[in-house]
C-alpha cells in the first residue's frame, strides 16, 4: 500500500476454500498493492 497504510483483510478460517473466495481474497491484495489479479498469481508462484 502506499504511504505505508494497511489494509486488513478476514480470512475464512475453513480448512478448504472454495476458488471463488480464494480468487477473491487474492483480488483484494492485487488491488490496492497496484497490480492485477494474473501478476500476482505469477509472482506467488516465482
Amino acid at each position: 500500500m502506499p504511504n505505508g497504510q494497511q489494509q486488513h483483510l478476514t480470512i475464512p478460517a475453513h480448512k478448504l476454500l472454495r476458488v471463488g473466495t480464494l480468487r477473491q481474497i487474492l483480488k483484494d491484495v492485487a488491488n490496492p498493492v497496484g497490480t492485477n489479479l494474473d501478476a500476482l498469481i505469477q509472482a506467488l508462484d516465482a
